[in-house]
């Protein structure tokens, strides 16, 4: 079945829902489940939901099924999505936060009138698939070390600057002032191991604990800042900056309320408007220091703002936000939303940046977004595949140029249902007759050692 209005390579196949076999609605198995499943030549992105909608947060009414959320689960009061709204407060209060657009289920609630615009699911996985495809046409660069040389030697450095982080920001507690002269060898030395292996460091840093989040939050997104800085072309210097800039982007999280910052629960509405005050607290923090750079500052009190002017403290839109500020958005999003955090486990890696690629358009600059996926890759090192052979697998580095052939350390079969023996399979080679079916949500294997499986490491949390 081809869809109306998109490209001819775009169709819906009927697939069983358990093989992901074809057999034209006939499972060898004979599982008996089917449903509708998005494919791009013949590649399977997705299963589809002919009653799912999204919906802008002007059209919701009492009576609709709220699915989710298009927005991180900082952007709004709600514990949870999935409930059919019944009280027009909770319109009010989705309206009062910068969510722009959800998704419902007008199978389990209302629809919206049919004189109403709405995207159904198929165009937003189109529109998603074209966001990812436009950063693969772009070819990365390419390592000089390979992510396992490199791994012991980003531990050492993550565990050195959650150390050096929670001692800046006590400092600035205690009302001292920030000497970002003193981050340089820090940055210096996240910044050498980036140009090794950008996978290494990143990766490693994702797997910080509840407790340490907002120091190795710093870490992870400066980082972050330097690969997307390299993969933009800036010099060395411009590279620099926006390194100390990662580190630095959350200071004023050392003038909030302990209770609230480590609060092991959603934040009410009256505590999350004093988080959001952070950002100007930071950048008040960090002009009491000498010689701050302009784009420190910059991003320190723009890292939330976003294109289409609903982000704060400033509300600033497109081009009145700076590219550092854009880059520190983005790198941002992506460590808060793979994190775990007291109230919420983290999101997969590659379900992440599907996430940031739905929302885009008014979050942030397609240019600045599609860099950072081809700085991390579709699948970024962690990610849980399934390969065409049915064996699932954990990536493990990026090779060659493309965004889609990565290495691949496959340990369970589908087939047989257990563990089999871990297998490296690099997809970058011509050799390779595997590819990568589609992205596997972990939460519903619950591999214990999934992280040990990558990095190697037994005890890999800062």
């Amino acid at each position: 079945m081809r869809m109306m209005g998109f490209s001819s390579e775009y169709k819906i196949r009927q697939r069983c829902t358990q093989c992901i076999c074809y057999h034209n609605g006939q499972c060898p198995k004979k599982h008996g489940k089917f449903g509708l499943f998005l494919t791009r030549n013949q590649r399977f992105f997705g299963t589809l939901d002919g009653m799912l909608k999204k919906i802008s947060v002007e059209q919701l009414k009492v009576g609709m099924y709220l699915k989710e959320f298009c927005g991180s689960w900082m952007e709004h009061p709600f514990w949870r999505s999935g409930f059919v709204i019944s009280d027009p407060k909770d319109i009010q209060a989705i309206l009062a936060s910068s969510i722009k657009e959800v998704w419902i289920d007008t199978g389990k609630g209302l629809d919206v009138p049919a004189d109403q615009c709405s995207t159904s699911e198929v165009q937003a996985q189109v529109e998603v698939e074209a966001q990812l495809h436009a950063a693969v046409s772009t070819p990365r660069d390419t390592a000089p070390v390979s992510v396992a040389d490199e791994l012991g030697r980003a531990a050492r450095i993550c565990r050195q600057s959650r150390q050096a982080v929670m001692s800046m920001f006590e400092e600035a507690r205690m009302g001292k002032a920030v000497d970002t002269g003193a981050a340089r060898q820090l940055v210096e030395d996240i910044t050498d191991s980036v140009a090794r292996n950008p996978d290494a460091l990143i990766s490693l840093a994702r797997l910080k604990t509840a407790d340490a989040y907002t120091y190795m939050h710093s870490v992870a997104v400066c980082a972050m800042m330097v690969a997307l800085a390299r993969q933009l072309g800036l010099d060395a210097e411009q590279t620099r900056l926006a390194g100390i800039a990662g580190l630095m982007h959350d200071l004023g999280k050392a003038a909030m309320p302990m209770d609230v910052l480590n609060k092991p629960g959603k934040l009410t509405e009256a505590e999350f408007a004093i988080i959001k005050t952070h950002p100007r607290e930071g950048h008040r923090l960090l002009q009491s220091g000498n010689n701050v750079d302009p784009i420190v500052l910059d991003v320190c009190l723009h890292h939330h703002e976003k294109t289409d002017g609903s982000g704060y403290p400033d509300g600033l839109k497109g081009d009145d936000i700076s590219l550092f500020a854009k880059m520190g958005a983005v790198c941002d999003v992506y460590d808060a939303i793979t994190s775990n955090r007291p109230y919420k486990s983290g999101w997969d890696p590659a379900h992440s940046l599907r996430k940031m690629a739905e929302w885009a358009n008014g979050h942030f600059d397609p240019k600045v977004f599609q860099a950072f996926v081809r700085s991390l890759g579709i699948y970024p090192v962690g990610s849980l595949v399934r390969m065409s052979s049915g064996r699932l697998g954990v990536v493990v580095e990026q090779k060659g140029k493309s965004l889609t052939t990565p290495m691949v350390k496959v340990f369970f079969s589908t087939n047989s249902n257990d563990r089999i023996v871990p297998e490296m399979i690099d997809l970058s080679q011509p050799s390779t007759r595997e590819h990568i079916l589609s992205r596997e949500d972990p939460s519903k294997w619950n591999f214990k050692d999934l992280n040990e499986l990558w990095s190697g490491l037994s005890d890999s949390t800062w």
